[in-house]
């Protein structure tokens, strides 16, 4: 039996047929198709607007705009067309919005009216009453934001050609009282590499051999965006235009339902809500009684289509970074569809059938339909569910005796200013104060921060900002159980998000709500630059300890000015101590311009910049000691490319390249074998994903790279790619990976053994634990390592840093003879910052390195075990990542 479906429709339908080509399908059909359609006859025929029939063809970027643009302009009365950003490569980020000619003739106004039921503190019961009477409902459907996800961008043209072109009472139902926003593409960089590297390998004929090239994507594939993040996981930092472009699109309208459409495994059949086990505590039952609603409309839509569906097994409501979960936490109700994926034109599933681009992009759309009748079938139960969720929301602080969030914010500025603008862009409102003040037996100075809690963002301000949001007990126990038995957990991702504690930022939580004279803060994420004493005499120091004071570094090396960095702290004749790492620059050293140069770098940076009359110093090293070294301009080099993890690769360049605007070269494997890498000075490996760099780069390689730190390079391991220092007979790293902690002994060489009674059912589960097994896999959770800050590497870093731990990688520490571990893991009774950890490794990851230094000849590898750019939403971790880079080269011995 094949998938697709074989309806018959009326004559008016006739412009809507697709015919496939390949000769598993001999019939045609129409796409979309839903149960008494009644099209117009005077509708504009698809490939018209598209260029082909929809499922005929997946479409391109350009194409999906146009297509959005010629309807906007044939009928303007029922389609507005909003751009709302870019991707990083220029393409439009923008979503339609669908009404009657009422709806989108008043959507200014209503959109204001949605503001302002958002704001119940502003409104009068009454007021609200008659919004909550009046407004329409609305329903966000987004699409295809991993760019390999084919068939939610097409399904969301289907499902706008549909609602404009149908004169049915249902679609004219929904159309009088629900306002239907369609952002088609929310990953168009990531959706054009898929389409484009797609046609280029078929021949014929579309294949739907899961062997085929068509269906096995060469390297990075389309699923991520240009600087190859999941752009999925991205919802809670907002590092991606892309993300934060749409973030502040729906916080013009919060729009009561959203759909975020994925695809799946071929095999998988489709999915919608509700979502599995664990919920995150901060979803309210209401939200979970609306999901479980619009899963049963869908239900009753897919029986009679005879489409198959599951739901709650898979992909769950915990963590707060996913599209189908940020938008729960300011009031609406979102949910993940997920489609098994043709990731072509044809594919054939393991039972023989064939499934197809066109099945796709039908079910989508019946999920999509089925949803706008449930939205306006409960249109003003969703307003009212949003409206009293904002209310009592802003009420749950005092119920739960906590008034406030409070940041001293006495070190790390920029890292302050970044956290607090990311969110007030979340919508959540924060304060700095303008004077000193006292709260919680403690007291503030001037500049600190403070977050109140009765706001109607309660929920998601302490999603982002408590150290842990706990998991549901009976699950846990149930994870044990499977472990127990060798089963892979259910924790779907990481199970610790909290900002303050990835910035490695102090906050306090406060039962009061301090009077203090305080200014509201903006979304920017940069803090403003300056120079003191901008005449002085000698020059220029910039304290070294934020990311702002890296961007200044980085520009100034590209603009050719020479600086120094003190591996340890001292204090100058003005009285001021300065910590290790902070740059000097003499006017000596530098050109006649330096002044007006510096005041250019810090504005453009947020660097604090103060001038010097003289050089004295009074404790710690004079400018011109052997521990003040020169910041060489380097080359940076990354390895890209298979084995590489895309996700590791695109982060580790993006925080160099975005964060502080530092030019990074990718080198494929191929070319990293026997290439002369004399021009570079630091080459970083991020994480692998499948295979190993010891097959990709071979002895050849491998002995080049050994070649490149004797003569003095820097070489940089991420994660799991700590592990190729450890192999071959000279490794780079003298450390070992080690097993799981285990009672076993050496499994005994005879087919028989002496009998052992077993007393305890604990004996009877130890046998079962195999020998020499890893570590069981640790799905995420935040650890607290502690830092040496006697060494040059650790500059600037706090004595404690956070770092993520995901994985099941421990290393042995080095011998002091070998190198030197600068950040351990902290003790077992400490490690835990947030999240959840398995018990056995939390005991074995204690005390062991997080980062390693070992030197070579004239060079030296650095080694981080976990990744400091996870997601480049550890911003506690950039620097050291930072330091690494600079101050790595700074201290290798290569000859300039």
């Amino acid at each position: 039996m094949r998938l697709f479906y074989t309806s018959l429709l009326t004559a008016s339908l006739a412009a809507l047929t697709c015919v496939a080509s390949a000769a598993d399908i001999s019939t045609a059909q129409p796409v979309p198709y839903f149960p008494q359609s009644d099209y117009r006859p005077d509708i504009s025929p698809v490939p018209e607007l598209l260029g082909h029939q929809f499922g005929e063809r997946i479409s391109e970027p350009a194409a999906i705009s146009r297509f959005f643009e010629q309807l906007a302009s044939r009928y303007p009365q029922k389609v507005k067309l909003v751009h709302y950003g870019k991707s990083w490569q220029g393409r439009p980020l923008f979503y339609a919005v669908i009404g009657s000619s009422s709806n989108i003739s008043q959507l200014a106004k209503i959109e204001a009216g949605m503001r302002k039921l958002a704001a119940p503190a502003s409104l009068s019961e009454p007021e609200a009453k008659q919004l909550i009477a009046s407004l329409p409902a609305s329903v966000w459907i987004a699409g295809s934001l991993h760019g390999n996800e084919i068939s939610p961008a097409d399904a969301a043209m289907a499902l706008a050609y549909h609602l404009l072109a149908d004169q049915s009472a249902l679609t004219q139902q929904i159309l009088s009282n629900t306002l239907v926003y369609i952002d088609p593409l929310q990953n168009p960089d990531g959706h054009h590499r898929f389409v484009s590297r797609y046609y280029a390998t078929v021949g014929l004929e579309h294949s739907p051999d899961r062997l085929s090239a068509e269906h096995n994507e060469p390297w990075p594939n389309g699923r991520t965006n240009h600087y190859l993040f999941d752009m999925n996981r991205d919802w809670i930092s907002l590092t991606q235009p892309e993300t934060a472009s749409r973030v502040k699109a729906l916080q013009q309208m919060y729009p009561l339902l959203f759909v975020d459409s994925h695809e799946m495994g071929g095999d998988m059949g489709y999915y919608f809500s509700p979502e599995a086990e664990p919920y995150n505590p901060h979803i309210q039952t209401s939200q979970r009684q609306v999901l479980s609603k619009v899963g049963q409309n869908n239900a009753k839509w897919f029986d009679e289509l005879g489409y198959h569906y599951f739901t709650r097994e898979i992909f769950d409501a915990f963590y707060p970074g996913y599209g189908a979960s940020w938008p729960l936490y300011y009031g609406s109700v979102s949910m993940t569809y997920e489609m098994a994926s043709a990731r072509g034109h044809h594919y054939r599933m393991q039972d023989g059938q064939i499934l197809t681009f066109a099945d796709g992009i039908q079910r989508n759309f019946v999920a999509f339909k089925a949803t706008l009748e449930t939205a306006s079938q409960q249109a003003s139960t969703l307003l009212q569910n949003f409206y009293q969720y904002r209310k009592t929301a802003a009420a749950q602080g005092e119920k739960d005796g906590l008034r406030s969030f409070i940041f001293a914010a006495e070190r790390d500025l920029a890292g302050h200013q970044k956290l607090m603008g990311v969110l007030t862009q979340h919508g959540i409102k924060v304060e700095q104060a303008q004077q000193a003040f006292r709260a919680c037996g403690k007291d503030y100075q001037a500049g600190s921060y403070l977050i109140r809690t009765n706001q109607p963002s309660y929920h998601l301000m302490r999603t982002l900002l408590d150290d842990t949001v706990p998991m549901d007990k009976a699950f846990l126990e149930k994870q044990e159980q499977r472990r127990a038995n060798n089963l892979p957990d259910q924790i779907y991702d990481v199970t610790a998000w909290s900002l303050p504690l990835m910035y490695n930022l102090e906050m306090q939580r406060c039962n009061q709500a301090p009077r203090v004279n305080t200014t509201v803060v903006g979304p920017d994420t940069l803090i403003a630059g300056s120079v003191s004493n901008p005449d002085a005499r000698y020059g220029f120091v910039v304290p070294w300890g934020d990311m702002a004071a890296a961007r200044f570094l980085s520009a100034a090396l590209q603009q050719g000015l020479m600086l120094r960095s003190s591996d340890l702290p001292f204090t100058h004749q003005n009285g001021q101590r300065y910590p290790a790492g902070t740059l000097v620059l003499s006017r000596a050293d530098n050109p006649a311009d330096l002044t007006t140069k510096v005041q250019q770098l810090a504005q453009q940076s947020g660097a604090r910049v103060q001038g010097l009359d003289n050089s004295w110093v009074t404790e710690g090293p004079n400018f011109g000691s052997f521990n003040v070294p020169a910041v060489p301009k380097i080359n940076v080099a990354m390895l890209w490319d298979e084995p590489t993890n895309p996700l590791s690769a695109g982060s580790a360049r993006f925080v160099l390249e975005r964060g502080i605007g530092y030019p990074v070269t990718a080198i494929r494997p191929a070319q990293l074998r026997s290439a002369d890498l004399s021009r570079y000075q630091v080459l970083i490996l991020p994480a692998t994903g499948a295979g190993s760099y010891q097959q990709a780069l071979g002895s050849v390689g491998s002995e080049n790279l050994r070649q490149f730190v004797q003569r003095g390079g820097v070489l940089i391991t991420l994660g799991n790619a700590t592990s190729y220092l450890l192999e071959g007979d000279k490794p780079l790293l003298s450390s070992k990976r080690e097993y799981q902690v285990s009672e076993q002994d050496k499994p005994a060489s005879e087919a028989r053994v002496p009998g052992r009674v077993l007393a305890e059912y604990r004996e009877f589960e130890q046998m079962l634990k195999p020998y020499q097994a890893d570590p069981d896999w640790v799905p995420g959770f935040i650890a607290n390592a502690v830092v040496d800050q006697n060494h040059w590497l650790t500059a600037g870093i706090a004595e404690q840093v956070r770092s993520l731990y995901v994985g099941n990688h421990i290393y042995q520490p080095l011998r002091i003879n070998d190198g030197r571990n600068v950040v351990n893991f902290a003790a077992p009774k400490d490690l835990l910052a947030g999240g959840f950890v398995w018990e056995e490794n939390r005991q074995q990851i204690a005390h062991k390195p997080l980062v390693m230094v070992q030197s070579h000849g004239r060079g030296q590898v650095i080694a981080f075990t976990q990744e400091p750019n996870f997601r480049a939403y550890v911003d506690g971790m950039h620097l050291l990542y930072i330091n690494a880079v600079f101050r790595g080269a700074a201290h290798a011995g290569a000859l300039r």
